[in-house]
């Protein structure tokens, strides 16, 4: 988990319990899993006797970094930036001791907080003399997004986020005694610009330790999707299609992934690695990688629900499992099966006219017929039997959907408007 630190990172946190922080991005008002792998760094830390702050960057949000981006962002108002906060620390304190007393209970900070009255013309004087533009501008941050094909190239906001960014360390040191910043490696010209101001302005010693960015072992981007990101919180992203994120990578990024994502041990790790190379087949390590961060960020009973939600495609689930699951993660599971609309006002229909005329599950009633009485209609997970028989409102889940399934694979799904 650990890409580069500064020396003598390693000595400080053997010698003494040290206080550091992570900025998090509260462009949103809730994490995706690119976060998680800070907050891993957090959790560990914390566990080690450590005290983690976590920095909603609520000022730092106004401006946005331009560390590994190619644009500018849009700006944020302070209502937005303090609901995305409140909502990140929640989600925070499913990883994070918060509310305890002991010595190294978590803190959430915002350095708006401590940046909106901070004029313009103080900051130059007090922090801007500190640093020359000679070191600014040797960052690898902004030499990519000036040598970029951009027209527009860097804005002067931009460049001085760094500067931002590096008062919020000698913030953090001050007033916390916060010794270490954590972050990606695209972290790493930020995190040293605040030691470096740390040094030339109070003769502080502070360090900097960055973990690598994940990606997936073909080289894509760690997290996305054809429909975007993998948020935690199930609003954005169903807890089925979280758990089914997990289950679904490669052998080869599950390996990395189990010893990043959870809090298994080194034995534990490495034998569950051994068992998988001797049946790759069964998929163990990816079961055992969804269930241990689906029941860190959504808790037991949710991901029970995603388990059962994941056997209504796959296994032999029942017409219960069904009925218990929820319009969105309903949704989830049959994503990109064929739907048909159909008037409620229509209900009850001939099933045959329902699945032949109304829709076209079937080409044709005679079809639907000879299919019904084979037995391989269901309705709802429920053999459908009878081919004079109707479809009715007792078949409607969720208010306005009835599951079709044609064979073994086939689905369908009406909604009723």
């Amino acid at each position: 988990m650990i890409h580069n630190l500064m020396p003598g990172t390693e000595e400080q946190l053997l010698k003494e319990r040290t206080t550091a922080y992570v900025g998090i991005d509260p462009t949103a008002d809730s994490l995706h899993i690119g976060h998680l792998v800070s907050i891993m760094i957090l959790k560990h830390l914390q566990n080690c006797g450590h005290r983690p702050v976590a920095l909603v960057g609520g000022a730092t949000g106004m401006i946005g970094d331009p560390s590994m981006k190619s644009a500018e962002r849009n700006l944020l108002d302070e209502e937005t930036l303090r609901h995305n906060q409140n909502a990140i620390k929640a989600q925070l304190s499913r990883f994070l001791d918060f509310d305890s007393e002991a010595p190294n209970s978590a803190i959430l900070v915002n350095n708006y907080d401590w940046m909106k009255d901070y004029t313009f013309l103080h900051f130059i004087r007090d922090i801007g003399k500190h640093i020359t533009v000679n070191y600014m501008m040797a960052k690898d941050s902004v030499k990519k997004r000036l040598n970029g094909e951009e027209r527009e190239g860097m804005s002067f906001t931009e460049f001085t986020y760094q500067l931002v960014q590096g008062y919020d360390f000698l913030y953090l040191y001050e007033h916390l005694g916060c010794k270490l910043q954590m972050g990606g490696s695209d972290q790493w010209g930020n995190i040293t610009t605040g030691t470096e101001l740390i040094r030339r302005k109070v003769n502080g010693e502070a360090f900097g330790l960055t973990c690598p960015l994940i990606t997936k072992a073909d080289g894509g981007k760690f997290g996305k999707t054809e429909k975007g990101n993998i948020w935690l919180d199930s609003r954005y992203t169903s807890t089925y299609t979280f758990y089914q994120f997990w289950l679904n990578v490669s052998d080869e990024d599950a390996e990395r992934y189990i010893k990043i994502f959870t809090m298994l041990s080194r034995e534990e790790i490495e034998s569950l690695i051994a068992a998988h190379k001797e049946a790759p087949h069964a998929r163990e390590l990816q079961k055992r990688l969804a269930r241990e961060v689906t029941v860190m960020v959504h808790g037991e009973a949710e991901f029970e629900k995603a388990v059962r939600a994941s056997g209504l495609l796959f296994g032999n689930s029942t017409a219960e499992d069904l009925k218990s699951i929820d319009e969105q993660t309903f949704l989830s599971v049959f994503s990109g099966v064929p739907m048909f609309e159909m008037p409620a006002s229509e209900l009850p229909c001939s099933i045959l006219d329902a699945l032949a005329v109304k829709t076209s599950v079937f080409p044709s009633k005679g079809e639907c017929r000879k299919m019904i009485q084979a037995g391989g209609v269901s309705i709802d997970k429920q053999k459908f039997t009878d081919p004079n028989g109707n479809l009715t409102s007792d078949h409607i889940l969720d208010g306005k959907y009835v599951l079709v399934q044609k064979g073994k694979k086939n689905y369908f799904i009406i909604k009723l408007v």
